[in-house]
């Protein structure tokens, strides 16, 4: 960990610690993977407490009504009052959250269970998010792309992980990730550490060099973001749930190779989070946004009609270029608001998982009425949004210009 001097040093954005950086996204990694075991037990939980299908979903709305809906919130209040050791709190209500799941006797303790963990993201996500921007340095987009990749492998691993172990071994072995809970409490604590000095040092700062927007300019580019966001997390979440069922249905492909044909994606995703933060760093925030969700277009449109070979090749491409866009989109909202990082960050995340859960559901039922391939014809149409990139300020000529 870094002195007062080192992180003075920081916060005038001479130098980027990374350390912090990866110790936040290795803890996203851990976080991530943690909440993915919820729904890899529900197999299990429905034979071994009789539950009905309406119980399930209850369990997916307490997850995800706690995780979603309370994450703005959480960052509208550490914005005004800092809270640096929230973090490994947080991890506690996750680690909570398993041992809950692993040996509740009753279906309220696995609600509590849920509930817990969903808690336990909505800390993390705002204030992990704002740790990654201050240890930046400056570098906005490279931190956030950091940070959210460890998110992006941890929902690559969980369901590997929960396929190994917590399948095969039963509902008790979801207690061992508490383990892992435990390391990332351990980790937070010394991030928080940092973060107190951090705050300490310079608390009478100010938290951002970007001037401000006229008030009707920022909420138009607030709404224009979010409808991005909706776009791109309602086409990914046909991919992330509906791929696999896809390629079965339409290539006759075994069970197996549809995995390794979704990770092919999920490595595409990946990536495309790692470079759309550097690289909105370098050529803008909004170049970034233009290029990944209007630019993906002509690879969407291309897919359904695609061949195995060009649907593997397309999907790989469409995952590095729609995924580029996630961090790009944070930083520009965080620089249209200054001061409100923890809340911009806990808005958008929550919105993207929430959109996720529900584009899933939704897309679930037109599969069901129309097929899987009208899905992925009428999923394909969702990058033309990315027209509305026309509205959207240049935060970075105004911040040159200033």
């Amino acid at each position: 960990m870094a002195d007062t001097a080192a992180i003075r040093a920081r916060s005038s954005g001479e130098t980027t610690a990374y350390g912090i950086i990866l110790a936040v996204s290795f803890c996203h990694l851990l976080n991530d993977v943690m909440q993915s075991l919820l729904s890899a037990l529900y197999p299990m939980l429905k034979d071994s407490y009789g539950l009905d299908f309406w119980q399930i979903g209850l369990l997916t709305m307490a997850f995800q009504v706690t995780a979603s809906l309370l994450q703005p919130l959480i960052g509208m209040y550490t914005d005004k009052r800092p809270m640096p050791y929230s973090l490994p709190v947080g991890m506690g209500s996750t680690l909570a959250g398993l041992l809950f799941l692993a040996y509740a006797w009753d279906y309220s303790f696995l609600l509590l269970g849920a509930m817990l963990i969903g808690f336990g993201s909505a800390v993390f996500h705002p204030e992990s998010s704002r740790v990654a921007r201050l240890a930046s340095g400056g570098r906005y987009g490279l931190a956030q792309s950091l940070f959210q990749v460890g998110g992006n492998a941890g929902s690559a691993i969980g369901p590997l992980l929960a396929a190994f172990i917590v399948v095969p071994r039963g509902q008790d072995s979801v207690a061992w990730f508490s383990l892992a809970a435990l390391v990332g409490m351990m980790v937070l604590w010394r991030v928080g550490n940092w973060y107190s000095r951090y705050c300490a040092a310079n608390g009478s700062r100010p938290g951002t060099a970007v001037p401000m927007l006229p008030r009707r300019t920022v909420v138009v580019a607030l709404a224009v973001l979010t409808i991005l966001t909706f776009s791109k997390h309602i086409y990914l979440a046909s991919l992330t749930s509906y791929y696999t069922f896809y390629v079965i249905h339409k290539f006759g492909v075994s069970v197996q190779a549809s995995q390794i044909l979704l990770f092919v994606f999920l490595g595409g995703a990946a990536l495309g989070t790692i470079l759309g933060g550097p690289i909105g760093d370098r050529v803008g925030a909004k170049t970034v946004i233009w290029f990944s969700i209007l630019g993906v277009l002509p690879f969407t449109l291309a897919l359904p009609y695609a061949d195995l070979t060009w649907t593997v090749v397309l999907t790989g491409v469409i995952g590095v270029v729609m995924a580029s866009a996630f961090p790009a989109i944070v930083v520009f909202a965080q620089e249209l608001v200054p001061g409100r990082v923890g809340m911009v960050a806990g808005i958008f995340f929550g919105l993207a998982f929430g959109m996720a859960g529900i584009a899933a559901a939704v897309l679930g039922v037109i599969a069901d009425w129309k097929g899987i391939g009208f899905v992925f014809v009428a999923c394909s149409f969702l990058p033309l949004l990315g027209l509305l990139t026309i509205l959207l300020p240049d935060t970075r000529a105004r911040a040159t210009a200033g």
